[in-house]
This record gives structure tokens, C-alpha cells and sequence, in this order.
């Protein structure tokens, strides 16, 4: 195989045979070694990149493996072999793929989400464990308010972050918690799954977009035949995915989903982009009819042992002030309104950032690091409220 990128194949993916992976199995490859070894050393995350050794993600920072450092035959022979054949179509067809990666570790399964991508005409591989449990939504430090998000029965709640913040995690305690509380169906469709629930009281399915049905737009039109009561539609990142999700909301469904976005307000807008301009009004009143909250998370990490990191939430309802201002294109003012909204619910970054300092779980010079509004935060510390009425 040549190092750079290969042509097209002749026929698109999705027309080549599909080979079946059966769900949570896989052989024993070269590279489980090096996964496992990251199991051994608690790291979250896996580098891997021609010229260089393994690099772990260890407490935050970026830790070689001590051995020499992989070539670019060598870094080939450990990757292809984790893709079939629909998975090597994509690689080379769109510069990467996608998917999940099942090791066994002293008899015992975890599940690992993998990007594997062309960087310079070379493969390499960023992977991220999962962990084999879904953690506790009582110990994720998450605010109060949070927990309304799980007792809707329609409409959407979309978590926002980057890569990294945490949101699949919030979800997925989320969404265990309504497991642990209602007799409902859940269905997720993801790409990859990233978390396996245990079911206790709701009957959940989960289906892996290529694995077990062929693309999203598929798994939709099944989702509607499937009586879900709660979807789980993984992340929206484009046109097909946001329009079948709000209109599963629209039709009495319970819908989360994730999206790539900086804080609350910016979705409205990162939303839109994804449509041609002559359907924006229309989805402005989708969204201001059928979304009943958006959150944004980060992650900022402590001065304690336990835990070693906590969410930093932006949490925006769609009360009737920001239902106002969303259907009248005036997105400028939605942080104020969740400002002035902080009796219903509502919180800005810096209300979860001053209440981690009150805590004494994060350091000042951390949270000033990360705060979009410093002097807003310093005066808050001070004790002194800024209000928000009057910017709407």
C-alpha cells in the first residue's frame, strides 16, 4: 500500500458488500497490545503517528510508550487491519473513518472509539476509551436543573461542546437515569456507540450506524416504525441529521443529540448554517416550538484527587423570553436572557465557575483561563450580581 493517498475505489462504499462485524467481538490484532497497555495506565486517549511511539493521554497530558518509534510500514499493518471492508472505503474515499473497537483485557471487554485518518498521505489514529461503565448522574457534579431535562416527553435537549468536554457521558447518565426510572423504549442511533446501557426498567435498543444499518438517513426511517418513546441521535452535524431529529421532536418523540458548538446561544446559529438561507424562518420556529433546553459543557480540571475533573455547564431553557427571541432573530441577546433566567433553571458559564471556586474544587487562575467574560467572573466572586434585564 502506498503512502499516499489511494484513488477512489471503483465503486462507491456503500455499493461494495458490506461484511458483517458481530456486535462486541472482534479477533486479537497486533495493535489490542497497545490498547491494552492503555487500560494498564488509566490513559484516555491513544496517538498514534508514523516517526513517533504510542502517546498516551494520562490525567490531561501526553505521555510516550517506551518503545521505538513506529514506522510508516509498521503503523500501517497495526491500523488497516482494525477496518472491513466498508471501513477501508471510507478511509480512503473521504480521508478517515469512524468506529468503535472492542478489547478484551484480563477477561474483561472495553470498548474504545476510534477516528483513524490520512495525515501527509499517512494513516494515523487517535482513540478514546470508553469506560465500561456509565457513570452515576448523582456523582457528575452537574447542576441541580439538569435532571428536568430528563422527565420531558417530547420535544429535544441538545448537549453542545467540543471534542473532549464530556457531553457523551452526560447523556449517557442521563439517559440511565430515566432508565433506572421509567417503563419506557429508548433507542439510540450512534457512530459509533460509545456507551452499552444496561436495561432496568425501559426496554432500550442500540444500533451503530454501518454496523447495524446501513447510514443515518435509514436508521430514521426505521426509528419511526420502531415505537421509541426517547432517541438518542447521536451528533448533528449536518442538514439530514438536525431535520429528521427536530421532526421526530415534532411528532411526540423525546430527542438528545450532540452538537459542536463553543456555548447555548452560538447552536441557534450553527444550527441555521447547516440550511439554505430560505428555510431559516421556518427552522427558527421548529426550534423555538420543539427544543426545550441546550447545554454546553466543559471540562476544567481540579485541585483535588477526587474528581480529577469537573463540568463547567451553560445551561439555556427555552422559556418564553428565549422562545421570543429565537422566532425574532435577536441571538445577540439569549445570554442575557439566560442571565436574568437563573430562577427557572438557567445558568451561564461563569455561575458554574464560580460555584466550583466557592467549592474549592477548581483554582481561580483555571477558571479565569477558561471564562468567556473575566471581569464579569471577577465581580461575581466579589459578590456583586450582574443583571440582565435591561440588555432585553
Amino acid at each position: 500500500m502506498s503512502g499516499h493517498a489511494a484513488p477512489a475505489p471503483a465503486a462507491a462504499p456503500q455499493d461494495k458488500p458490506r461484511v458483517k462485524r458481530e456486535f462486541g467481538a472482534t479477533k486479537s490484532l497486533e495493535i489490542d497490545k497497545i490498547f491494552r497497555a492503555m487500560v494498564k495506565h488509566k490513559a484516555s486517549d491513544l496517538h498514534m503517528q508514523v516517526g513517533r511511539p504510542p502517546i498516551f493521554r494520562v490525567k490531561g497530558s501526553l505521555v510516550p510508550l517506551e518503545m521505538e518509534p513506529i514506522n510508516k510500514e509498521k503503523m500501517e499493518a497495526l491500523l488497516m487491519p482494525m477496518m472491513d471492508e466498508r471501513l477501508t472505503n471510507i478511509f480512503w474515499d473521504e480521508g478517515g473513518s469512524d468506529f468503535s473497537h472492542v478489547v478484551e483485557v484480563e477477561g474483561e471487554k472495553w470498548r474504545f472509539r476510534v477516528n483513524l485518518f490520512v495525515q501527509m498521505g499517512i494513516p494515523g489514529m487517535v482513540s478514546r476509551k470508553v469506560e465500561r461503565s456509565i457513570p452515576n448522574f448523582e456523582g457528575l457534579y452537574l447542576p441541580p436543573s439538569m435532571e428536568w431535562l430528563t422527565n420531558y416527553d417530547q420535544g429535544m435537549v441538545l448537549l453542545a461542546g467540543v471534542t473532549g468536554s464530556g457531553k457523551s457521558t452526560t447523556i449517557a447518565s442521563m439517559l440511565d437515569l430515566i432508565n433506572h426510572r421509567k417503563s419506557v423504549h429508548i433507542l439510540t442511533i450512534e457512530d459509533p456507540i460509545e456507551f452499552v446501557y444496561t436495561p432496568d426498567k425501559a426496554l432500550i435498543n442500540q444500533r451503530e450506524v454501518g454496523m447495524d444499518v446501513k447510514d443515518f438517513h435509514i436508521a430514521m426511517k426505521h426509528a419511526v416504525r420502531q415505537d421509541p418513546d426517547i432517541m438518542l441521535v447521536g451528533e448533528m452535524r449536518d442538514q439530514e441529521s438536525f431535520g429528521t431529529a427536530i421532526h421526530a421532536a415534532e411528532t411526540g418523540h423525546l430527542v438528545y443529540g450532540t452538537i459542536h458548538a463553543s456555548n447555548a446561544p452560538s447552536c441557534i446559529g450553527r444550527i441555521l448554517d447547516l440550511f439554505p438561507q430560505d428555510m431559516h424562518k421556518a427552522l427558527r420556529g421548529a426550534m423555538a416550538f420543539n427544543m426545550k433546553a441546550i447545554v454546553a459543557q466543559k471540562l476544567i480540571k481540579t485541585v483535588v484527587d477526587k474528581p480529577s475533573r469537573v463540568p463547567i455547564i451553560e445551561l439555556m431553557l427555552f422559556n418564553a423570553v428565549v422562545r421570543k427571541l429565537v422566532l425574532e432573530e435577536q441571538d445577540s441577546k439569549l445570554s442575557a436572557a439566560i442571565r436574568i433566567g437563573k430562577d427557572d433553571g438557567m445558568q451561564l458559564f461563569n455561575d458554574s465557575l464560580k460555584h466550583f471556586i466557592d467549592k474549592e474544587l477548581i483554582s481561580r487562575a483555571d477558571a479565569f483561563e477558561i471564562s468567556p467574560n473575566i471581569e464579569e467572573l471577577k465581580m461575581a466572586l466579589k459578590g456583586i450580581d450582574v443583571k440582565g434585564a435591561g440588555m432585553l
